[in-house]
C-alpha cells in the first residue's frame, strides 16, 4: 500500500513530535505527577501513540486540538520505534491505562469528574475510581453528549481533574473546549479506553503481553471489527510514514548543513 503524505502532514507530524515530553526515569515520572497535581489553572494531558499521528495525517482540526494540549506523553511502541528511527530515546512507556489511576489517586479528597463511555460502564468505572480515591466527590456523564454539554456540567461541578474516556477525536476536542472555558485549577486528561477498562467492558492483556508491548494485538483479538482498521491497516500506514518523515528529517538536516 502506498501513501503519499503531503509535507503540510509531516509538519504536524514535526509540531506533534517536538511537544511529546520522554520521561526518562521513575524519578521524573514522580516529578510529573506532582505537576499534573498541582496545577493552578485548566490544563490538558494527551496520549500520542500511532493512531494518533495517523490521526494527525488526515485531520487538522483534530491536529489542532492535540497540539494544545499543555503536556503530550508518548504512548505505545509506534512511538518507541518512531523515536529510536530519529535517533532518539523514546523515553519510558506512559501507557494511559497504566497513568491515569496513578494520576487520580493523587487527586484523592478532591472534586472529580468521568465523562465518556455507555453508562452501564460508566456506573463501573465510578465504583472502581471510588476505591481508588474514597475521600473524592465524583461526579460523572457518559460520552455522548455535546462539548458544550460537558463544560456546562464542570461549571456546576467544579472538578479539580477530569478523565475523559470518549476516544479519539472527540475528547481532545472536548478537552480543548474545556480547558479554553473552566477557570481554576484543573486537570483534564484524555483517557481513551480508561472508562471502558475501569468499567470492565474492556479486559486488559495479561501482563506479559503489556510487557513486551503487544497489548494492541490482544485487543484486536477481542474486538477484531471495530480495531480491524486501526491496528492491520493503521499501524503498516503509520510505518510508512514514520520511515518518510524521518528520511524527510534527514534531509532537511543535510541541506541546512551544506
Amino acid at each position: 500500500m502506498i501513501v503519499v503524505v503531503p509535507d503540510d502532514q509531516y509538519a504536524r507530524w514535526q509540531r506533534i513530535v517536538e511537544k511529546v515530553r520522554r520521561v526518562e526515569s521513575i524519578q521524573a515520572l514522580e516529578t510529573l505527577l506532582n505537576d499534573f497535581s498541582s496545577a493552578s489553572h485548566p490544563q490538558t494531558l494527551g496520549f500520542v501513540n500511532a493512531h494518533a499521528l495517523n490521526t494527525v495525517a488526515k485531520s487538522g482540526e483534530f491536529f489542532h486540538a492535540l497540539s494544545s494540549a499543555d503536556f503530550l506523553l508518548r504512548d505505545g511502541t509506534g512511538m518507541a520505534t518512531l523515536f529510536s528511527l530519529m535517533a532518539q530515546q523514546p523515553g519510558l512507556n506512559m501507557n494511559g491505562t497504566d497513568l491515569i489511576p496513578s494520576i487520580i489517586r493523587r487527586f484523592n479528597g478532591r472534586k472529580i469528574a468521568l465523562y465518556g463511555t455507555g453508562q452501564q460502564y460508566l456506573d463501573r468505572a465510578c465504583s472502581s475510581v471510588q476505591r481508588l480515591v474514597p475521600a473524592s466527590p465524583l461526579s460523572s456523564a457518559h460520552g455522548f453528549l455535546s462539548a458544550e454539554a460537558y463544560v456546562e456540567l464542570a461549571q456546576g461541578t467544579r472538578p479539580e481533574l477530569i478523565v475523559l474516556g470518549m476516544g479519539m477525536p472527540k475528547q481532545e476536542a472536548v478537552a480543548q473546549r474545556l480547558r479554553d472555558t473552566l477557570q481554576g485549577p484543573c486537570l483534564i486528561v484524555c483517557g481513551g479506553a480508561i472508562l471502558d477498562f475501569l468499567g470492565a467492558r474492556v479486559p486488559r492483556a495479561p501482563r506479559l503481553l503489556r510487557t513486551i508491548g503487544l497489548e494492541w494485538a490482544y485487543r484486536l483479538a477481542r474486538e477484531p471489527r471495530r480495531l480491524f482498521v486501526r491496528y492491520i491497516i493503521g499501524n503498516p500506514v503509520f510505518l510508512y510514514r514514520a520511515f518518510r518523515f524521518t528520511r524527510t528529517q534527514r534531509k532537511a538536516l543535510l541541506l541546512k548543513a551544506r
